[in-house]
Order: structure tokens, then C-alpha cells, then sequence
């Protein structure tokens, strides 16, 4: 059952997308070479308190941090430490959840920290573009794998991989709500997309295979050949005209 959202929680899923955005803000101007993504957690934590919400990933089924942190063949859910440094030529995907007086919102962006390869730059745009054509493709009366065909095409049409193992979702007085959004599959299929439902839309790309593989901390989850990773992710609520988007 997808659930469609009344004007007052969409208000105040729009004010949890608006922290989302400022806290991406703040972060990106701090991720920087020499910089520990345990500093980026702890600027985070201090975020959350000063706009009165909190993080929707700490301690969700004991994911430790305030927000997720995953650098070059990382692709989701790493964990930020005192040990991982940031260097020059990384790139970082910041993914931020709030949850704000018990609505959500959820967005991701990954980030070159200093000069990057080309290949780094094309696969952070290409992602990137590939998130804008999926919300593009979220109209009402669409149908939900009208975006994940936007997503799939642009992504292999550029010559990189979609990961199928995790996708995109609907969100609102929970994180993660009905229905799952795969970033692949055949346009004109799944459910048809109505007026107040919210989704969190976000295409994983990977330079070289769509395989992947999780960590031994349980969380982080890597590329399967260590190829780099790229990750964005925007809440949108669907409108009768264009899609809104929640976080930008």
C-alpha cells in the first residue's frame, strides 16, 4: 500500500528536506583532504541539535553513525571513523536522513575531495544526471518504472552499471515505506503514480561491474571489482504538475 500524504505532513516533510539540504550544505564545504569523516559525523550531530531534528540513520537497526559516509569503491551505508582521512582525488557520497517531529526526509550526494580523475568527474555528472531524468520522469499518472527506465538507460547508455541489490523507496512518517524504486526495469510498469505520494529516488552507478558485495562491519557496502562508486538521492513528492522536490 502506497500511502499519499496530506498538505500538513507534506509541510512537514518539506521542513525535513529543507535541514537535509542545509545540512549537505554545511558538510560539503567542510569534507575536504586531511579531513576525518568521524569530524563530518560529529558536524552532523551538531546540525541535527541545532534545527531541532534528528538523525534517521543513528542506531537505525544499530547503524552507528549520524550519517553515512562512503568513499571511492564505497558505495552505501559506511560508517564514519576517526580512521578514514579524506585525501586528495577521493570522492565522498554523503547520504542524510532526517527526521523531523516524526516525518522523514532523505538525500545524497557525492562530492570530489580536490582534483579528481576524469573518470571520477564523468561518473559523479553521469549519476547525478541520472537522478534529475528520474525525477523528470515521476509525473503523475506515470508509472513508477518510468523513472527507473529514465535512470537505467542514461546510467548504461554512458557505459557504467546500476546496482540492482539495493534501490530507491517511498518515504514519510517512516523511512523507508512502499514502494521499493529499482533504479532498472521496463518503462509502463508498476504502480501508477498519484498526487501526494513521496519517494526517495536514488540511482547507485558503479564505473565497472553492478556487482557488490557488504563489508565485515556489516553495513559498508563496496563494489565487487573495488571500482568507484557514485550516489545521489533526492525526496520528490509527486505533484499534479511537476514532481516537488523536497530536499534540493
Amino acid at each position: 500500500m502506497i500511502s499519499l500524504k496530506s498538505k500538513t505532513e507534506l509541510g512537514l516533510m518539506s521542513q525535513a528536506g529543507k535541514i537535509v539540504s542545509l545540512i549537505i550544505e554545511d558538510l560539503s564545504r567542510l569534507a575536504d583532504a586531511g579531513v576525518s569523516t568521524y569530524e563530518l559525523d560529529k558536524k552532523a550531530a551538531a546540525l541535527f541539535d541545532k534545527y531541532d531534528a534528528k538523525s534517521a540513520f543513528k542506531n537505525y537497526r544499530g547503524f552507528p553513525g549520524s550519517i553515512c559516509t562512503s568513499i571511492n569503491e564505497e558505495l552505501i551505508h559506511g560508517i564514519p571513523s576517526k580512521k578514514r582521512i579524506l585525501k586528495e582525488g577521493d570522492i565522498l557520497s554523503l547520504d542524510i536522513g532526517v527526521n523531523y517531529r516524526g516525518f522523514f526526509a532523505d538525500a545524497a550526494v557525492t562530492l570530489c575531495i580536490g582534483k579528481v580523475s576524469q573518470e571520477a568527474e564523468r561518473l559523479i555528472r553521469v549519476t547525478d544526471e541520472a537522478l534529475r531524468l528520474g525525477i523528470d520522469a515521476a509525473k503523475c499518472h506515470a508509472r513508477l518504472l518510468d523513472i527507473s527506465c529514465a535512470i537505467q538507460r542514461h546510467v548504461e547508455g554512458s557505459g557504467f552499471s546500476v546496482v540492482r541489490e539495493f534501490v530507491g523507496h517511498g518515504i514519510g512518517s517512516e523511512m523507508h515505506e512502499e514502494p521499493e524504486i529499482p533504479n532498472y526495469g521496463e518503462g509502463g510498469h508498476g504502480p501508477v503514480l498519484k498526487d501526494g505520494m513521496t519517494l526517495a529516488i536514488e540511482p547507485m552507478v558503479n564505473t565497472g561491474s553492478s556487482r557488490v558485495e557488504v563489508l565485515s562491519d556489516g553495513w559498508t557496502v563496496v563494489t565487487g571489482d573495488r571500482k568507484l562508486s557514485a550516489h545521489f538521492e533526492h525526496t520528490i513528492c509527486i505533484n499534479d504538475n511537476e514532481p516537488i522536490v523536497l530536499t534540493r
